[in-house]
Order: structure tokens, then sequence, then C-alpha cells
């Protein structure tokens, strides 16, 4: 390869970039050989998303192992969660899945694990893959077989474990895909459900006719908030595109931050496994914290990011790890994240409560409110943070460093952490039931870190 070829769709977790000139099929052949040279599998799952491009990307990277001797077993078009899915269930070496999530439309990338669904990031093999790319110094040669695989029965099975069915009432759900990947196994868990599904953007489409996936995006939530008003449902859910995050509306079409969501599947978890571990994020802890701990279980604080997250739930044997942002990690899915498993566990307990939505997390929003996480561009994110430090420290009662910046006040905390793509500094703020605390409080750091 060309010593000059970008690769910077390489990054610290994946592979993400614009096609073809930062991501295309050579590439994608050379990932699938480098893959071969560090991972050293006798087979791997493949499948990609909904993009136009994703066959023919998963293609070249079939042929690179191929190529290498490795037999490919694919799945075809699939979420990233159902290729975790195959690395534990199948009797596979790893996995790889063609997918940019809720990136736009020009984007792909890709996401590794290997046996048994470890992932794959830069400190576990991703930047040696990345220099093999880059020098194509490959040794491994054969011929690899090729097999189409259906992996989605055991998979919705799987899924419909976390649910006492018999028990289920009627729901009237809400479902947006955003023309992702999520109305396949909507449909396919349907008829096993009494649920109603109002669907909106149902249909996959590559080229994202209403809109990147990505209901993080405040824009973005309109349409499932109409839905949820005018057909009186009981709860909306969004995904992204390749469906490992979901997001929730409660019953009035409110959109529920993610933070509560932990709490909230904490507390599912430790009432079927009381005393296990919870792991959880460090820019929102409070309310995760308080949950935990009144239920006997054991909060365990990790570094944000998936990597981190899976290897802390694995060494602690954590039965469940999330993170605000809405990645949900389940010990009995591997350890890895799901899209579906989340909202599956919501109406469970939904059902076994009788409450709604609302109702589930309107103590929380009270006990515990929150700024939501705040983006500010700055020029030298590492010398801002020591400034913030310095001037909050003579009233801090607790200082971490675990990922960014955590400083813990009587009736407050705050976290702030630097990106690792781009430079700009993330800003979560929480009080002990005190919104005018809260927001004030946002505003003080703000003003800081914008310079105002």
């Amino acid at each position: 390869m060309d010593q000059d070829q970008d690769l910077s769709c390489f990054k610290a977790y994946d592979v993400r970039g614009r096609v073809p000139d930062q991501l295309n099929e050579d590439i994608a052949y050379r990932i699938g050989r480098a893959y071969a040279e560090v991972i050293r599998p006798s087979s791997v799952a493949v499948g990609y998303d909904i993009r136009l491009s994703s066959p023919a990307l998963c293609g070249a990277l079939s042929r690179g192992l191929q190529d290498s001797g490795v037999d490919v077993f694919s799945i075809g078009q699939c979420g990233t969660e159902e290729i975790y899915f195959a690395a534990f269930n199948e009797a596979v070496d790893g996995g790889i899945v063609v997918t940019a999530s809720h990136n736009p439309s020009d984007y792909n990338g890709m996401k590794f694990v290997r046996k048994g669904a470890r992932p794959v990031s830069g400190d576990t093999g991703l930047f040696d893959i990345k220099a093999l790319v880059q020098s194509g110094n490959f040794t491994l040669s054969g011929q690899g077989a090729f097999q189409e695989i259906n992996i989605r029965d055991a998979y919705i099975e799987h899924l419909l474990g976390y649910l006492d069915v018999p028990r289920q009432r009627p729901l009237k759900i809400v479902v947006n895909a955003g023309n992702g990947g999520a109305g396949m196994v909507i449909d396919a868990l349907e008829k096993h459900l009494p649920f109603e599904f109002i669907k909106l953007y149902h249909e996959p489409d590559g080229t994202f006719p209403h809109g990147v996936p990505n209901p993080l995006l405040e824009e973005n939530r309109g349409v499932t908030i109409e839905a949820v008003k005018e057909h009186g449902a009981d709860l909306g859910i969004a995904w992204d595109g390749d469906f490992d995050r979901c997001f929730f509306f409660d019953e009035s079409g409110r959109f529920i931050e993610g933070y509560y969501l932990v709490g909230l599947l904490a507390d599912a978890f430790l009432r079927r496994h009381p005393g296990e571990k919870v792991v959880h994020d460090p820019r929102l802890t409070w309310n995760t914290i308080d949950i935990v701990t009144a239920l006997g279980g054991v909060p365990v604080q990790s570094k944000t990011g998936h990597a981190f997250i899976k290897e802390r739930m694995r060494s602690e044997n954590a039965v469940y790890g999330g993170e605000m942002s809405a990645h949900h990690y389940f010990r009995d899915f591997a350890y890895c994240d799901s899209g579906m498993i989340p909202w599956l566990l919501v109406c469970q307990l939904m059902l076994e409560t009788g409450k709604p939505l609302s109702e589930l997390v309107s103590d929380r929003e009270k006990a515990y409110p929150v700024s939501g996480e705040i983006n500010s561009e700055v020029a030298d994110p590492a010398s801002l943070l020591k400034q913030i430090e310095q001037h909050y420290a003579a009233d801090a009662s607790s200082v971490e460093h675990v990922d960014g910046l955590s400083m813990e006040f009587d009736s407050w905390r705050f976290n702030v952490r630097m990106s690792n793509t781009e430079p700009v500094v993330r800003l979560n703020v929480e009080s002990r039931a005190d919104p005018a605390l809260m927001e004030s409080k946002t505003a003080e750091l703000l003003a800081m870190i914008r310079g105002n």
C-alpha cells in the first residue's frame, strides 16, 4: 500500500471513515488479511449494516480473511449486537461487522471482536491491524471457506429470555428505526409478543431519507414524540443505525435522559440478582450509586468507553453495566452492549410495577437533576481541566481523575472530560434535589470553559 495512504479511519475502538477516500474495498480487503494475522482465527463471523456501501465492503473483507485461510460465516445484513451474539453463541473465533452506526450515509466502518465477543480496540490489537494494513506484510495464505448462516432465530430466542413473556400485557409502543436495521428485529420479535407496534421509518434504507439515525440529536426526536402523543402510546423507542443503542420516550412523548435508564436497569437486575455488581461511568454517578446500594448491590466505577466497561465487567463479574450515552452491557450477553435488551427489560418493569415509564423515573429525576452533556470547543483542554480543578479544589470533598476531572461537593458534583476525537470538552453536572443549584453551577462552569 502507498505509505501516504489515508488510514485515518482507524479510531481508538473501531474503524470509521468516508467512502471511498478513507475506507474502500482495497482497505477492507487488507483489514481482513491483517485481522487474520493479528488475531489468528480459524473462523470468523461477518455481517453488515444497511448502508449502500456495506455489502461490497463486507465482501472485500471476507475475501481478505479467506485469502489468509480463515473460514468466513456470513450472517448478512444485521445489527452490531448480532455479530456479538454470533461471536459468543457460534463456534467461531471472532466477529467483524461493517457499520458506521449513526454517521452520515457516505461514511462506513467496522467493529471487531475476538472469540467470546471480547472487544478488539487500540490497546488490544486494533493498532497492530492498522500497522499491517499499512505495510502489507502478510504471511498467512490459504483458501478459507465461505458459508451463509442464520443466527436470527437463536438471537430472538435469547432476547425473549429477558422477558416473562406469558405475563406480558398488551402495550402500545412507538418504534422508530430511523431507516436503520432495528425494524428487522422488531418484526421478528413481534410474533412472540402481545405488543402493538406503531412503526416509524421502519424499512432499512441506506440513503437515510429522513436524516441520519441518531436520536441524540434533538431535531430527530420530534416524529417519535408526536407519534406517541397521537396514538396514546405507552412509550416510544428510537434506535441508532446499527441499533446497539436505544432511546426512550415516556407516555407523554418526553425524552428520558439515558442516565436515569442506567439506574432503572440496575434496579431491574438487582431485583433478580441481589448483591451483584453494577458498573457505571464517571460522568454522572449519584443516582446509580444510590439505587444500587439501596438494593444491596455493589456499584463499580469504570472509565467511559465500551472497551473499558466490558473489561471491568468481566474482571468484576458484574451483572450489568451502563453509560449515560445509552450503551447498556449485560453479563448474559457476553458483557456486550445491546439496543434491544434494554427496552424489553423496561417493558418487564412496567408490567411488574404497574407504573408507566414517567413514574418509574420521576422520583429519580427530582432526586438528582442533571445538566445533560454539554460540549464546548476549546483550544487547550488539558490546561482548562487544571484551571478548573485549582478553582474548586478548596471546597471539594472528592477529586477523581478516572476519566477527565470529577469533583464532588456536599450538594452537587461535576465531570468534565476531553473528547478522544475532537478538540472539545464534555461537561456533566448533577445536584441533590436542587435544580436551581445544578443550573447555576452549570452556568458557572460553562463561563469558565468558554471564557465568558
